[in-house]
């Protein structure tokens, strides 16, 4: 008996084996028929439809370009809740309430008998972003819920089927656009649907993919079950694209923004770009709608949610930060940020060729909240008088500057003060070009001072007192030829300069970004001893610095490295697991003086014991 039990115990193992080989077959074949299917989509899209659709990109775009700072507004039957259901707090976004909750379709149903926003007035609203310096204006026509906050004739799960308030805010919104000189637009949730049986997302009430349980394989659900695709195809072809046509030929948008492609496969998100342009060759669609490997189907990127620093991207991209740290309005989310914040994100976005849409979330009454309605309006003081230095700009072409960012349009320089200098000399590197004029941008008959130190640099001369503490803007008018170096230039009178991972020089492949979120503006991907990070840097005196890395560590982090000052090793950095997730740390690396001339900072890992060898932050030279 023993015998035939190792036997059949045996034979269990092996036939376990094999069904485990076989699902593996299973799931490498159905992966490949999905990689065939979406390969065939966009080589269709590369050879015909799409590289026809973008012919007319550049002119397409040129209003988007110039605007450079936008309003979004995340508004819908959620923002009555202001993250609250059945009486306690519901934290994080505050507009993923029904995801969170799992919230049935006929109980989100009765938040919307109560939504009735009385005190909802358009020509506020756009006057209010209007005011604040903003020239378009992106609202959620219907986000992950599902719910359309307009008359759908497509779906009757929307704003004037399903709540007291029978008017149409979305046309009120696009008639005030328009009277107020703002680009209009809608951002819509095409791959996520809350409430229809059929769509991704939904897997408490329909068991679907997409969402937080990671049925049917999780993410590659649309490779590992054809079945299920040709479900949510019926969603796509019945909802999505045409409450999208929808929006297009009633309200006739400028823009277009969707989000989360990843829940759907690339061959549908191409099908539905497809749609809109068939109709729509002039509306300006962001980068979340179709996003591949190899290329950018949008008309422009998109960083991830809330930035506090911006990773490098090529081409057109944009940043989308909310004033506190929800979307949709929270009662309970009071982390609101300064308006400085603000202003100098915009200006750090322009600097780098990118827009900034930032987020506020009205209330479920209509209103705007008093702490958004201020940062608007501080804002708004800033743009009044500097705006001139924002819209139509370019990314600069003047190398990083210890004091702050600038931006540039042919023939100006607007330098971006963010760190007023003491003693009234504002160091400018890197510009080998005349600079034939310079006043404050808020003073311009006033000439301020100018003198060459040196081929490469200017020392402009600077009132003793800061006339902008968050962000004074100095105007450089200069001569042709414009000639510019590329060598950061570390001026001598600035206490600390800031070199950002995401500004170095990256040597290796497999280096990645964190998502520029506080504390997260990091490199990631560190994996191999081949791989270095370094900055290149000049100064035109003797300077000492004590030199700090911040740094993150994690539980899958770990190895050695060396730090070398022009080829000179500073000291060598060991980084240990931390046991506790993701561990911030600012480490002492030691003290340097620096003669006048060009030097470089490099990390070089010597042995990487773990996963990565660690996530750096920045480098801080910290003046002695």
């Amino acid at each position: 008996m023993r015998k035939v039990a190792v036997v059949i115990l045996c034979l269990s193992s092996f036939l376990s084996a094999v069904a485990q080989v076989k699902g593996d077959e299973d799931k490498d074949m159905f992966n490949k028929v999905g990689d065939q299917r979406d390969a065939k989509a966009v080589t269709a899209a590369l050879n015909g439809w799409w590289t026809a659709s973008m012919k007319n990109h550049d002119r397409r775009i040129q209003w988007w370009r110039d605007a450079r700072f936008g309003m979004f507004v995340h508004w819908g039957i959620y923002s009555l809740a202001g993250g609250e259901w059945k009486g306690k707090e519901v934290g994080g976004y505050a507009e993923h309430l029904m995801r969170k909750e799992k919230i049935s379709r006929k109980e989100y149903l009765e938040l919307a008998s109560r939504f009735n926003p009385v005190k909802f007035d358009a020509d506020q609203w756009i006057a209010a972003a209007k005011n604040a310096g903003m020239r378009y204006f992106v609202i959620t026509a219907k986000h992950h819920d599902g719910f359309a906050m307009y008359p759908s004739k497509v779906s009757d799960f929307n704003i004037s089927a399903k709540t007291p308030y029978k008017k149409d805010p979305m046309a009120a919104l696009r008639a005030a656009c328009k009277k107020q000189g703002l680009k209009f637009g809608f951002y819509y949730s095409h791959a996520f649907d809350w409430e229809h049986p059929d769509a991704p997302g939904n897997d408490w009430e329909y068991k679907n993919p997409g969402g937080d349980l990671q049925l049917y394989g999780g993410r590659d659900w649309y490779n590992l079950h054809p079945d299920l695709l040709r479900k949510v195809q019926k969603y796509v072809n019945g909802k999505a694209i045409p409450q999208i046509l929808e929006l297009i030929q009633k309200y006739h948008p400028d823009i277009l923004w969707f989000d989360t492609p990843h829940k759907l496969p690339l061959s549908e998100n191409l099908r539905i770009l497809q749609a809109i342009r068939k109709v729509d060759s002039t509306v300006v669609i962001n980068g979340r709608l179709v996003r591949s490997s190899g290329h950018n189907f949008g008309d422009y990127k998109n960083t991830a949610d809330r930035p506090a620093e911006f990773y490098p991207v090529a081409g057109d991209w944009e940043a989308i930060p909310t004033t506190n740290e929800s979307y949709g309005y929270s009662k309970f989310d009071h982390s609101h940020k300064p308006a400085g914040h603000f202003i100098r994100l915009l200006a750090s976005a322009a600097a780098k060729g990118g827009n900034l849409l930032m987020n506020i979330g009205p209330m479920g009454t209509g209103e705007m909240a008093s702490e958004d309605l201020t940062i608007l309006s501080g804002i708004g003081r800033w743009m009044q008088n500097n705006g001139e230095s924002i819209y139509g700009t370019t990314a600069t072409p003047l190398p990083l500057q210890s004091w702050g960012v600038s931006t540039y349009k042919p023939g100006k320089l607007y330098l971006h003060v963010f760190n007023y200098p003491t003693d009234g000399k504002l160091y400018v590197g890197g510009l080998v070009s005349t600079c034939k004029r310079a006043y404050l941008l808020t003073d311009k008959g006033r000439r301020l001072s100018v003198s060459r130190s040196g081929k490469l640099d200017l020392t402009i001369g600077l009132p003793d007192k800061a006339p902008d503490t968050v962000n004074t803007v100095v105007v450089l008018e200069l001569a042709t030829p414009e000639k510019f170096d590329s060598i950061r230039f570390l001026a001598p009178n600035v206490s600390m300069t800031r070199m950002l991972a995401y500004d170095a020089l990256l040597v290796g492949k497999g280096f990645g970004f964190g998502d520029g979120k506080r504390d997260r503006y990091y490199v990631n991907g560190w994996s191999s001893a081949f791989q270095t990070l370094s900055w290149k840097f000049r100064n035109d005196q003797k300077l000492a610095f004590r030199v700090v890395l911040k740094r993150i560590r994690n539980t899958e982090t770990g190895g050695t490295c060396n730090v070398l000052v022009d080829g000179k090793l500073l000291t060598t950095i060991r980084t240990e697991p931390s046991r506790k997730g993701d561990l911030i740390e600012n480490m002492e690396l030691g003290d340097i003086t620096l003669e006048a001339g060009e030097h470089q900072i490099l990390i070089q890992p010597t042995q990487i014991t773990e996963r990565e060898l660690m996530r750096p932050l920045e480098l801080q030279l910290i003046k002695k």
